[in-house]
């Protein structure tokens, strides 16, 4: 920090330590689940050597040295760093530092750190000081080192008022940005950049709190030439923020997959949902059907997307409405969750992106309880050979598909038994006629809130939908199976 806020934040911590400041309505539960939660998101420790920014009284400290082979911790108040030593001491392999992490004067060897962690120290940041110091924490890691950081976006979690509260609460989408634009040079010439690997709002705030801002990131260094594969892919080309805006003004509020809320109240009501069950969302999209099942039928609700752009659109507008969702940045052929953990598996127009749906599918059978059910709408092809050019699209797009009956029985494969596949192609084509029509009829403030490239691609888009789907090439499918 420096000059007057720095003085500003000195007075603010001396009075507040770093532990209690965030650590809302000191419920022992949540405070409880949020740290071993933070500690399970945290990449493989063991044997490496951690440098702990803004360490405060030592929350995080000593569970951190009893894995690690070194930790460095830091923090700019004396009294703090003073507290969090007598407190985890006695563990040897940890350096208590008091200093200012912002500082240039900090002292750190570059490529020397396997892990950076902080926990709710960027909010208390000028933007200025969050971009210098993301560019000086990619230089302290090794190549294949992680930063970790959590911070509280968009509005407090306290319940008290605070008469002085220097927290900047910022939305998601810029500590995203200013990470994803690290592109440090070593001495030899060598640049560098971060990968994202988690960005996720912290469960258990969502489960006490109903609220998704308590939100963490995971970040790897790599070389700058590293190409992000097929994540990069969506957030650049199929998925910028841009695109999503303009598929959900085609959609409707909240949602980026056929028809909307009209298919998704329709589909849902098949499912039974319960209160107090839980749900798994794949390709949840910016979350208008995750909203949906949580606000209407009371059910928690686990959305993933591999699109950073989408969840970070889905927090922003679960903000305030105060609803079990919660999201996360995850790829579904890698992520894993114990055997019967879901009531529900849910996916809309999303699988058609999975090459290997075998694999997908045996993983949603162990996830599911007994008795769980799975609903999925995907992009479907007729049976047999397809045309040159529908082949084409097909590759250029990067998809797989299969015929609705080929598609159903991978399920029953899979181990699922009642399996429904249904061909709803002539749903699918008034759907995308009326969306059509829908788009066309608002052609100027379509236009006006985007632009005319972006009017003719939806409407080409579009059209060449119903010419597939119409010459009977491009399919839609509804499937519904059950785990015994």
């Amino acid at each position: 920090m420096i000059g007057g806020e720095q003085a500003v934040q000195n007075n603010y911590w001396m009075e507040n330590s770093i532990d209690s400041a965030e650590d809302v309505s000191n419920v022992a539960d949540l405070d409880k689940e949020d740290k071993l939660e933070v500690l399970s998101l945290l990449p493989p420790y063991e044997g490496k050597s951690i440098l702990e920014l803004g360490a405060g009284t030592g929350r995080f400290t000593g569970d951190l040295a009893q894995k690690a082979d070194q930790v460095i911790a830091l923090d700019f108040v004396e009294d703090l760093i003073n507290k969090n030593e007598s407190i985890n001491g006695h563990y040897k392999n940890i350096k208590f530092l008091c200093a200012d992490a912002t500082s240039p004067d900090l002292d750190i060897s570059e490529g020397s750190v396997d892990l950076i962690f902080s926990n709710l120290l960027l909010m208390y940041l000028s933007d200025e000081e969050v971009k210098e110091l993301a560019q000086r924490m990619v230089k302290w890691l090794k190549v294949g080192g992680h930063i970790f950081f959590r911070e509280t976006c968009f509005h407090p979690s306290g319940d008290s008022k605070q008469k002085l509260d220097p927290a900047h609460y910022r939305e998601p989408t810029f500590y995203s940005e200013v990470f994803k634009e690290c592109q440090p040079t070593d001495g030899s010439g060598n640049s560098f950049k971060l990968s994202l690997v988690g960005f996720k709002c912290i469960s258990a705030y969502v489960k006490h709190k109903k609220d998704q801002n308590q939100i963490c990131w995971i970040w790897e260094k790599v070389n700058a030439d590293y190409d992000g594969g097929f994540q990069r892919f969506l957030d650049t080309v199929q998925y910028k923020s841009n695109s999503i805006l303009r598929y959900e003004r085609t959609f409707g509020p909240g949602f980026v997959s056929t028809g909307g809320i009209d298919t998704t109240k329709e589909f849902v009501a098949m499912l039974d949902l319960k209160p107090g069950q839980k749900v798994l969302d794949v390709g949840c999209g910016i979350g208008g059907g995750d909203f949906y099942m949580a606000q209407e039928f009371g059910v928690y609700v686990v959305g993933i997307d591999l699109s950073i752009n989408m969840i970070a659109i889905a927090l922003e507008r679960a903000n305030g409405l105060n609803c079990t969702v919660e999201f996360e940045v995850a790829d579904c052929t890698t992520i894993t969750y114990p055997d019967n953990t879901f009531d529900v598996i849910y996916s809309r127009d999303t699988i058609l992106h999975i090459q290997d749906k075998p694999a997908l599918f045996r993983s949603f059978y162990k996830w599911l309880k007994p008795g769980g059910k799975v609903l999925i709408s995907d992009y479907c092809k007729s049976a047999g050979a397809s045309s040159p050019e529908f082949a084409a699209y097909i590759k250029q797009r990067g998809y797989d598909l299969h015929d609705v009956k080929a598609y159903g029985q991978m399920l029953t494969d899979a181990g699922f038994v009642e399996v429904v596949a249904e061909d709803r192609t002539d749903q699918f084509i008034q759907v995308l006629q009326r969306e059509l029509d829908k788009v066309e009829k608002e052609k100027d403030a379509f236009i006006s809130d985007f632009s005319q490239a972006d009017y003719d691609d939806i409407v080409g888009g579009w059209k060449a939908k119903l010419i597939r789907t119409e010459a009977g090439e491009q399919r839609w499918g509804l499937f519904i199976a059950k785990k015994n």
